[in-house]
């Protein structure tokens, strides 16, 4: 299904007159069996979409929470080829909930382009997020991965002006991700008007949904943002909260759960936005 799958999502929620829930966890983050109860329980806790980070040594774009999600991934052994065979896992019990491979070309790239495309495909990745790979390198990842009907969701930011805009969208595909900030994830709590005005600037050249993230911590965030974006992207706060949950480095009975409450939360704020709005 893979792009089809982030369409019919949008689709719905946008039917049901309320913006997305998307979440961000890390794979392996504490260890792979966590990982995967997290992700498992995501959709039933209120996610609409699932970004899932592919770890990385080297996150430029993550503020701490991501970057020691990483390592401590890294350290309990995840790969690249791990983290396609937990989506794949994933897969045999939720057909429906689009899955976004996020991270940096990297480990694509040592993998090699065409053997991860494939492999992500037979796993049931419905799109990518590659935050290093700029809109003159579409040649690299972007459009192969088109070709084998794989979404590749384009960044766009605060500095993104009128004249760099149209080259963000050129091949952009699934949805288009709005940072919010200037800097990196969790590094600060967004200007909801300004978000706002971003947000309607960009649908003025894109029929593509707009989701918004970096700096979304709370439901009362999410809320506002929900008011005007098409999806609310969450992630720092959730692995912070995995962080925090561990003992000596080890994750817990209620690792899973408190992540999952977390989640249940940020869609009630999510899901009242537009009705509190209309009152």
């Amino acid at each position: 299904m893979t792009l089809a799958r982030i369409e019919a999502r949008f689709a719905a929620c946008a039917a049901e007159n309320r913006a997305a829930l998307v979440t961000f966890i890390t794979a392996g983050d504490p260890d792979l069996a966590t990982s995967e109860m997290i992700l498992a329980g995501l959709p039933a806790a209120g996610a609409d979409v699932i970004e899932l980070g592919m770890p990385f040594s080297d996150p430029m774009a993550e503020g701490v929470p991501i970057q020691r999600a990483s390592e401590r991934a890294l350290k309990a052994g995840m790969t690249l080829k791990k983290t396609l065979a937990m989506v794949e896992r994933f897969r045999r019990v939720d057909s429906t909930t689009p899955i976004i491979l996020m991270g940096y070309y990297n480990p694509i790239f040592a993998m090699g382009v065409d053997r991860f495309l494939e492999a992500a495909l037979i796993a049931g990745v419905d799109g990518l997020i590659v935050v290093d790979v700029p809109p003159e390198a579409d040649d690299e990842l972007c459009l192969p991965a088109m070709k084998a009907g794989i979404a590749f969701v384009r960044l766009a930011t605060p500095t993104t002006d009128a004249k760099r805009l149209p080259s963000v969208l050129k091949n952009a595909s699934g949805f288009v991700y709005y940072v919010s900030i200037t800097g990196v994830t969790g590094a600060a709590t967004p200007d909801f008007d300004a978000v706002g005005a971003a947000v309607q600037r960009i649908k003025g050249s894109t029929r593509l949904p707009i989701a918004v993230g970096f700096g979304v911590k709370t439901a009362e965030h999410a809320r506002a943002v929900a008011r005007a974006a098409d999806g609310v992207v969450v992630g720092s706060v959730l692995v912070e909260i995995v962080r925090a949950s561990l003992v000596d480095g080890k994750a817990t009975e209620k690792t899973a759960q408190l992540v999952h409450d977390q989640v249940r939360e940020l869609a009630s704020g999510v899901h009242s936005a537009r009705t509190i709005a209309a009152e």
